[in-house]
């Protein structure tokens, strides 16, 4: 017996499935990556906008 006949995939079977119980982990991670980023922006965009509005070389037509 050789000792890749203990393989799972000897067979052509394929490995078994991984079960980790975290299926929903990678979609709730990807949501706060995209919360705090949007929350970066609206922060950066607000001190950005009070500062151009109150530089006095720029005017609103």
């Amino acid at each position: 017996m050789n000792w890749r006949d203990d393989s799972p995939l000897a067979g052509g079977e394929a490995p078994p499935a991984r079960e980790t119980g975290e299926s929903g982990q990678g979609l709730a991670e990807y949501a706060l990556i995209l919360t705090l980023v949007a929350l970066v922006c609206v922060t950066a965009l607000g001190t950005l906008g009070s500062t151009i509005a109150a530089s006095p070389g720029w005017t609103i037509p």
